[in-house]
């Protein structure tokens, strides 16, 4: 094939694109020129092009190091329809047919090759890559190279040595998110010599970012309902195998074509699975976090999270599959603390610590058979050693792998792997690990957490809090997120009346009679739900039980409102007067300063909730502008049952579940504000104008002949 020298010729060629995407046009340039280089790019902004284009331009075979194989067919598919000369190798081929390729490759017949990082283990594939003229060395998704990073993959850490054995080509690593400690990782690990790095925004402005806090399975299931009602199209996010497949279910039943997809399913399964989404044969995939790396599917509308993810990287990582054509689409986060728990769990599993390590490796030892090797699976290991968490026997395997003491090896004809003593004669208390880099990466992934869950229980505008954390410390507010578009937000100011500094000291004089005081510091007995409904003066039957009804805050700041009192919580968190403790529940007490602000003795400074916002939300169902208080209006049950066979005959005739046509809430609204006309029926929340042109008047009609 001949090589196109101009990039904007190659580009129109083989892409058929006229012009560059921001961004790419200076990226291709500096790799023509020869540079080393780092490249971070969001999700959706033509990162890919940024290695395949130069590929085009250059001498000899550009070979990309991507982690996943199906992302590895897809990239190749596309650019075989586009007439570039392209292949992958991986684990899928059988070593004939991957001699065969490398052999294409030295005869020039290929311009790009997709290479599964593992592969550089066999010393004969190493062999066979010295005689093919390697332009380029392009590290696809590199944030897996760092420990830091949110995706680490052990067999990464060795592409520095790979590109140093190759003879040093040009190398070029690419990611779409990587803080700045994970950016000198990924440059440490491969060496780049004087390498030029592009961060290019983070900013998606076509995504609507949204965390709303659930404390039931019910209401998650209820809002994920919801939104593929509206949006159709998505990923859901889960973040363990037994939740992706209870999730799936539940798609199942509802009639929702969806695919399940995680990392206990065998290769061929995955393949297959991902290509019913991809093929559009599927709306919905419900998945792990092993699902989505490169997915080129560019009409996802959604994304959900059913849990936390582990870190903010993660999630917007994931978040990003969305929208990926530009158009707008709906990313929603289902937050409840006790989902931190499995991330937790994750933690712990990918840090044994050296303790963890040291009791797997003596295993070994005293397991391993006269050629020093062990066949046993990782369940196995795990009972040997005594290990509670299987996921950390994996981890401490990978650990002293690094370090040079074992090796794994496939065992023919079976799926699990072997291990084999590299150095038999060394003592399990000998091993010389890096003690203090194994606790500052656990260290690292649970501020990695604490980031996330900071950002959940947040009020400032999501994506320019993630952008903050990427280090754009100019970013602007969305205009679009949940906490932009919230009526309750306002400026962040000191008290100006001393009733609004009585209300501060109220809300934690509840915490305070809450919490517990010990050794002169304040413990958490409960979480901001039960202290929100103590101050409410709620009668529910866990409050009497609990004889929180006996408190002398009880009831004290019923006139605000739920929703105003959850705002104020959420802005004193961010201030600094209140913090929540970590543990198996999120238990809500006072900081030392919010005690002093309780007392009368310190400032503070909040942004605080509009008081008719939240009046308005918390007793009127309609439109704000009409100040309508719901509660001067009673619940009519025998025209709610009507309401609900109204509802029931207008879904059943246009083929839609009975949420669709609206939900109960609306009904209720309807009964207790009995709109009489289409325009006052509009104006009730529920009730969008497309909506309201196809079902509302058979629902007024019904209203009217009631009365």
């Amino acid at each position: 094939m001949a090589v196109i020298a101009k990039p904007l010729e190659a580009l129109k060629e083989y892409f058929g694109f006229d012009a560059f995407l921001d961004g790419q046009e200076g990226v291709v340039d500096q790799i023509l020129s020869g540079q080393d280089g780092l490249v971070v790019m969001p999700t959706g902004g033509g990162k890919s092009l940024c290695y395949q284009l130069p590929a085009m331009c250059l001498d000899g075979v550009t070979l990309v190091i991507s982690p996943l194989i199906a992302l590895m067919k897809d990239q190749v598919d596309a650019l075989h329809e586009r007439g570039v000369p392209a292949t992958m190798i991986n684990s899928t081929l059988a070593w004939p047919e991957q001699r065969d390729r490398i052999e294409r490759m030295k005869a020039g017949e290929f311009k790009l090759v997709y290479i599964a990082p593992e592969r550089f283990r066999a010393e004969s594939f190493m062999t066979a890559l010295k005689d093919v003229n390697i332009s380029l060395f392009a590290v696809d998704e590199a944030h897996c190279l760092s420990q830091w990073g949110h995706d680490f993959r052990p067999e990464y850490m060795k592409l520095g040595r790979v590109v140093e054995a190759l003879g040093r080509p040009q190398a070029i690593a690419l990611t779409a998110t990587a803080t700045s400690a994970v950016r000198a990782d990924i440059m440490k690990v491969l060496s780049l010599r004087d390498p030029f790095e592009t961060v290019s925004g983070f900013s998606r402005p076509n995504l609507t970012l949204a965390i709303t806090s659930m404390d039931k399975q019910k209401a998650k299931y209820a809002r994920l309902r919801e939104i593929i009602s509206e949006w159709r199209t998505g990923v859901i996010y889960c973040s363990t195998r037994k939740r992706v497949e209870e999730v799936a279910e539940m798609l199942h039943a509802w009639g929702i074509k969806s695919i399940a997809y995680h990392g206990g399913m065998t290769i061929n399964e995955r393949d297959r699975t991902q290509n019913v989404f991809i093929s559009k044969e599927a709306d919905v995939a419900v998945a792990t976090n092993a699902f989505g790396m490169g997915i080129d599917r560019s009409d996802v509308r959604f994304v959900a999270h059913f849990e936390i993810p582990g870190s903010v990287e993660a999630y917007y990582q994931e978040a990003g599959r969305a929208g990926r054509d530009g158009e707008a689409a709906y990313c929603e986060l289902f937050f409840n603390y006790a989902d931190t728990r499995t991330q937790e769990f994750f933690i712990e599993g990918s840090n044994p610590g050296h303790a963890n390590i040291s009791k797997v490796y003596q295993f070994l030892q005293n397991d391993a058979d006269r050629e020093f090797e062990v066949k046993r699976t990782l369940d196995e290991i795990s009972a040997g050693a005594e290990m509670k968490n299987g996921m950390a026997t994996g981890s401490a395997l990978v650990a002293l792998a690094r370090g040079g003491y074992i090796e794994r090896f496939d065992i023919a004809g079976q799926r699990m792997k072997g291990t084999r003593l590299l150095r038999p004669d060394v003592l399990a208390r000998d091993l010389d690990l890096d003690k203090e880099a194994l606790e500052q990466k656990e260290r690292r992934d649970r501020q990695k957490l604490d980031a996330m869950v900071q950002l959940c229980y947040g009020r400032q505008c999501r994506q320019q809090a993630i952008l903050e954390y990427f280090g754009e410390d100019d970013a602007d507010t969305c205009g679009t997120c949940d906490v932009c578009n919230s009526e309750f937000g306002g400026e962040r100011r000191a008290a100006k009346s001393d009733d609004e500094t009585l209300i501060v000291r109220k809300a934690l004089s509840g915490v305070a009679r809450m919490s517990q005081k010990t050794n002169g510091e304040w413990l958490g007995r409960y979480g901001k739900g039960r202290i929100v409904q103590m101050l409410m003066g709620s009668k529910s039957q866990d409050i009497i039980r609990l004889r929180l009804d006996t408190l002398t805050t009880y009831g004290l700041l019923k006139e605000m409102g739920t929703a105003y009192l959850n705002e104020l919580f959420r802005s004193m968190h961010d201030s600094g007067l209140v913090f929540t403790q970590k543990g198996e529940f999120p238990l809500l007490t006072l900081t030392p300063r919010g005690e002093k602000v309780m007392r009368g003795d310190g400032s503070f400074q909040i942004i605080w909730p509009d008081r008719h916002a939240a009046s308005a939300e918390r007793n009127s169902p309609v439109k704000n502008e009409l100040g309508v208080k719901i509660d001067e209006y009673d619940f009519d049950a025998s025209l709610y049952s009507r309401l609900k066979d109204v509802r029931s005959k207008l879904a059943e005739a246009a083929g839609v579940p009975h949420y669709h046509v609206f939900p109960n809430k609306t009904l209720e609204f309807f009964t207790r504000l009995r709109p009489k006309t289409m325009e006052e029926g509009a104006r009730v929340k529920g009730v969008g104008e497309v909506k309201a042109k196809k079902f509302l008047q058979a629902f007024i009609d019904e209203i009217v002949s009631a009365d």
